[in-house]
């Protein structure tokens, strides 16, 4: 009996869970937690990490898991490399559903930086106000650039104050489209964005509005992953299943 693993968090993860309830494919899908009130999904969910490499192991072989699908963010590197690694101690057919990265187009702006850290010595800058479109994981870095005001999107409110000393909080879920982020950047009198690159499509909005705008981007560069077999539709890792994964390719 097939039986699925879907690290997820993302748009795409919730279309594989909504494809794989349609089909009558027994999945669970799996989230890190840090949203407060997750969407509601087509199939069973589990919240919390795993306990790194062994415990998720441990998991796919008391849960008789036969097929993991990791569908973290791009940016989830560690995940994605414990999803390898699981995969590989216990013989579970893995696979990975990741999203193309945006790539700049002619009249783009883009800064492109390896991580945040050097997103925030980019902001080494007389100051400005600059939407940080990073989640709430990240933000506490940028205190050491304090001369900037801040714009903050975040899916739920957190539960302290960003420790911004100057910040404007927008609590709003994707995905969002590029009309209502122009506004966004117009009424908040932006001069930068910062932006992981996210790829995709539900996220790609602010990036089109600050093309739009000729607002100059931080784009911070995926963090690398082992080498792993991926693809990047559902349609993919449906006919993965179908003729590919018992095969193991």
């Amino acid at each position: 009996m097939t039986k699925l693993l879907i690290l997820g968090g993302t748009t795409e993860a919730s279309a594989l869970a909504t494809a794989c309830a349609a089909r009558g494919i027994a999945a669970t899908l799996s989230y890190a937690g840090r949203t407060a009130a997750p969407a509601r999904q087509a199939v069973p969910t589990r919240v919390g990490g795993f306990g790194g490499v062994a415990g998720l192991a441990a998991y796919l072989r008391e849960q008789a898991i036969t097929h993991l699908i990791d569908a973290t963010h791009p940016f989830a590197a560690q995940m994605s490399a414990h999803a390898v690694a699981a995969g590989e101690r216990t013989g579970v057919a893995t696979i990975a559903l990741t999203r193309p990265a945006w790539a700049a187009q002619a009249g783009d702006r883009w800064t492109r930086v390896r991580d945040i850290d050097a997103a925030v010595a980019a902001l080494d800058r007389p100051a400005q106000r600059v939407m940080l479109a990073l989640g709430r994981m990240h933000v506490a870095a940028f205190a050491a650039q304090p001369q900037h005001h801040y714009l903050l999107r975040f899916v739920d409110r957190a539960a302290g104050v960003p420790p911004l000393p100057r910040h404007t909080l927008v609590v709003d879920r994707g995905p969002f489209d590029v009309a209502r982020d122009r506004a966004l950047l117009i009424a908040e009198r932006i001069d930068l964005v910062v932006a992981k690159n996210a790829g995709g499509s539900g996220a790609v909005a602010k990036v089109e509005a600050a093309r739009a705008l000729g607002l100059p981007v931080v784009m911070i560069d995926r963090p690398p992953v082992p080498a792993r077999r991926a693809v990047d539709s559902v349609a993919a890792v449906l006919d993965w299943l179908d003729h590919a994964a018992d095969r193991g390719v």
